[in-house]
């Protein structure tokens, strides 16, 4: 049977670790778990077992395998140093046999984006950027149509566009909206980008930012920052807008679900598995879902793609395009919405239409 593993770490560093270690998840900081973790090795989680392709019928057997760092802690440390925990935990992968490993939340976008670390091991790597661009893009979409929002003559904006995987969503929303507003830190990157944009053909009205403010014109939001802190906060969004959060850690402030009723706030990525999936491990997901850059680690174990495939700064859309054919073939479908780390049902999404609706009339 073929296999696969994939890196998982702790993000909320006292929520994370109890999953795993109750007691030391109560009894220690998160700045104690911080501190001791640049001491504890990789952890075996668990064995997935289930996981069957629709058009084939093939199962792959994988594992869930935790890198200790957290966010913050990759951040602090020396860049070697970080590699260093990836790379042992991948040679856990090893041990157990995995034909290809998966790049879980920042240990693929810490440093080159895995390129170092695929070097180091023998095992085939992908960060799993190539679908979660794909699974995201479709989201808004869905968030778009269920809201009432019509994309072809709306505004979107991409928070973090000249990251890699920002870049490959900005690409394809140009082609589905009437406007994009590119936001990022750095000018010169989003000035590149937007070139590029507009010489692939783009008709879209093309616009740049380095000041959230501007998302405050924007019925629909795409973000997927490498900050480890929340960035988008209440007063930024529009009544009726949709945003979609790629970005783990969370770029959209917990307290927009309080005080903003009148948005739709969707955790971007999340994926159906094909079969009677059981992870033996809760990791914050319902049952038979997944992250979309775990599921483009399954997708190439079914597919028998046992090779590097999404790593560094750079995504085609081809390569993206790819996955998602391979993903679709083999039974793996864009969940329903979920919004901090809750179901989101038709009658919510009802509420926020109405509560907008009067948001405006207000204005």
């Amino acid at each position: 049977m073929d296999t696969f593993a994939f890196i998982i770490h702790p993000i909320d560093a006292k929520r994370d670790v109890s999953r795993k270690f109750p007691f030391l998840g109560r009894a220690l900081s998160e700045r104690q778990i911080d501190f001791f973790s640049t001491f504890f090795p990789p952890v075996y989680l668990s064995e997935i077992q289930g996981i069957t392709s629709a058009a084939t019928g093939k199962q792959v057997t994988g594992w869930l395998i935790a890198c200790p760092f957290t966010p913050r802690r990759m951040l602090e440390l020396a860049e070697p140093t970080v590699y260093k925990k990836i790379i042992q935990t991948g040679r856990l992968a090893e041990r157990l046999g995995a034909n290809i490993l998966g790049l879980g939340a920042y240990t693929s976008v810490v440093g080159d984006a895995g390129v170092t670390v695929a070097k180091a091991l023998d095992v085939p790597v992908t960060t799993g950027d190539a679908y979660t661009v794909a699974v995201a893009v479709r989201a808004v979409e869905e968030a778009a149509r269920v809201m009432e929002i019509p994309m072809a003559q709306s505004a979107a904006a991409v928070v973090g566009a000249s990251g890699a995987i920002g870049q490959v969503c900005a690409e394809l929303l140009a082609d589905k909206v009437a406007e994009l507003t590119l936001i990022g830190r750095r000018q010169e990157a989003l000035d590149a980008l937007c070139q590029r944009i507009r010489a692939a053909g783009s008709t879209a009205q093309l616009h740049t930012s380095t000041d959230l403010g501007a998302l405050q014109h924007t019925p629909l939001i795409l973000t997927v920052t490498s900050d480890v802190h929340a960035i988008i906060q209440p007063e930024h969004l529009l009544p009726g807008s949709v945003v979609c959060d790629v970005a783990r850690p969370r770029d959209v402030a917990a307290r927009v679900a309080a005080a903003r009723d009148d948005v739709l706030v969707i955790d971007g990525g999340m994926v159906d598995v094909p079969g009677d999936v059981n992870f033996n491990f809760d990791f914050g997901f319902p049952a038979g879902k997944a992250y979309a850059c775990m599921a483009e680690t399954i997708a190439l174990a079914l597919e028998g793609r046992f090779e590097d495939y999404t790593l560094g700064k750079q995504i085609a859309r081809e390569r993206v395009q790819e996955i998602d054919t391979i993903a679709e073939k083999h039974g793996f479908r864009l969940s329903g919405f979920r919004s901090f780390e809750q179901a989101v049902t038709i009658e919510q999404i009802e509420r926020v239409r109405e509560r907008a609706r009067r948001a405006r009339r207000n204005v």
